[in-house]
């Protein structure tokens, strides 16, 4: 999964105004996947292309005990949270910056082949819907999509900032999807996922500066910007 692990940013920014901003919840979005990528560009976690492993993509993950297990999503997502506390004195920040990280292995749970693990080591669980495109496709974009809809209902601003997050996101996933496979885990595949994750949380950062959640008026409006 790629863009659908950011609906859960789109969702937390929708609920209320206490949560961080939308650029800190797409780090938390993809925090593991941060994580993961840098990680394997120092063969502390590891994986390989084998071609035909899944329909969707060639990705083997055979090895990331760190950010992909149950235990070691939480020790992020505990540690994220603790710093977005700790930042904003707001207890509810750091809980949706906490809920946000934890979500990213449930959602990897749906499409993963047999991979990620309680912590770190067998059994390793994953309900494959990689081998089932028919089925993760429309779930990725219907769960960005319904995301994005209800963030949209419940900020106000101009319209241009989000329409183009959101056709970026969609070009991104559309390469993910009908790209040329990559045919190694090279040092270029680690550094190309990681830019794709910065650009998408830069947007969403210029976006953050012309949005504001519908709860926020008046002179609020104006430092709610963040």
């Amino acid at each position: 999964m790629y863009i659908g692990h950011f609906a859960p940013a789109f969702v937390a920014r929708a609920v209320t105004d206490e949560s961080p901003g939308l650029s800190t919840l797409f780090i938390a979005a993809q925090l593991i996947d941060w994580a993961f990528f840098t990680f394997a560009i120092f063969g502390i976690e590891k994986m390989r292309m084998v071609p035909g492993i899944t329909a969707m993509n060639p990705l083997d993950l055979y090895h990331m005990p760190l950010t992909h297990s149950l235990l070691g999503t939480a020790v992020f997502a505990l540690g994220f949270g603790g710093i977005v506390y700790f930042v904003s004195r707001n207890m509810v920040a750091g809980c949706w910056a906490a809920i946000v990280v934890a979500a990213h292995w449930i959602l990897d749970l749906l499409v993963h082949r047999p991979d990620l693990t309680i912590a770190g080591s067998e059994p390793k669980f994953g309900f494959g819907l990689w081998n089932r495109p028919e089925i993760a496709m429309p779930l990725e974009l219907g769960i960005i999509l319904i995301a994005f809809w209800w963030y949209m209902r419940r900020t106000k601003g101009p319209i241009v900032p989000p329409i183009i997050l959101l056709a970026t996101m969609v070009l991104f996933q559309a390469i993910n999807w009908f790209g040329p496979p990559p045919e190694e885990a090279t040092l270029g595949f680690y550094l190309t996922a990681l830019a794709s994750f910065a650009i998408l949380t830069a947007l969403a950062y210029w976006l953050d500066e012309t949005r504001w959640h519908k709860s926020t008026v008046g002179l609020a409006v104006a430092s709610a910007r963040r």
